[in-house]
């Protein structure tokens, strides 16, 4: 039995009385069998309190310009948690929010850039890797302003998530992951190179997520909540 592990979505979740009745009829049997060897767990999101400042795509810069010069003058540090904007202002500190699989970092604007218009920010490789986009290249990313006192290169906050089943194949997580979009549109695999976990929700308050976890229990679901990473 693997590990089981961990955004939070404003997409509104159908009445409780209404989801639990389809569940527990057309619904749950599938999900029931391609979770059978697996954790299991799906999650409402609760409304978010904060609002991103800009909604995109990220990419990043690493070794090539490693040393270099940045636009405020200061050198480039691929294993720092920087990043360029075109806009900000130098010293800005931002959370990047990776929305694919809820993880998030706190940069420090130091730099200009991206210099494609499809993209919102670049980010040093460090933080890249920390939200889990220096392998694919680029992630769908939301920024916000970093809590005061926030340090570039710590996560921004704990956040929770319910994780329904992780699978060693991947099309197995997705099979389910289709299956759960029906009742829960903010279902999501998240993937680190060995396991996919299916998961349900970012939320800030791990009692939100566990309100969730009883509700699926009771319907025949076991689940569990997780942090988000």
């Amino acid at each position: 039995m693997p590990m089981r592990e961990r955004r939070v979505s404003t997409i509104p979740s159908p009445p409780r009385a209404w989801r639990t009745a389809l569940l527990s009829t057309s619904l749950l049997l599938p999900l029931l069998s391609l979770a059978c060897s697996a954790n299991r767990r799906p999650a409402a999101p609760p409304p978010t309190a904060d609002l991103p400042m800009q909604h995109g795509t990220a990419s990043w810069y690493g070794r090539e310009f490693h040393g270099r010069r940045t636009a405020s003058g200061e050198r480039y540090d691929m294993n720092d948690f920087t990043a360029a904007h075109p806009s900000l202002p130098f010293g800005t500190r931002l959370e990047v929010r990776n929305v694919q699989n809820g993880r998030s970092v706190v940069v420090r604007v130091n730099d200009r850039g991206p210099f494609s218009r499809k993209r919102i920010i670049d980010l040093s490789y460090a933080a890249a890797k920390a939200i889990g986009a220096a392998l694919p290249g680029t992630a769908t990313v939301e920024l916000f302003l970093a809590a005061s006192g926030a340090t570039a290169g710590e996560p921004a906050v704990a956040r929770y998530t319910v994780q329904v089943a992780a699978f060693s194949e991947g099309e197995r997580a997705e099979a389910l992951r289709r299956d759960l979009l029906r009742l829960y549109p903010e279902t999501v695999v998240s993937s680190d190179g060995t396991w996919n976990r299916v998961q349900v929700g970012v939320f800030e308050e791990r009692d939100r997520a566990e309100s969730l976890r009883r509700e699926l229990a009771a319907i025949g679901l076991p689940s569990i909540v997780v942090v988000a990473r």
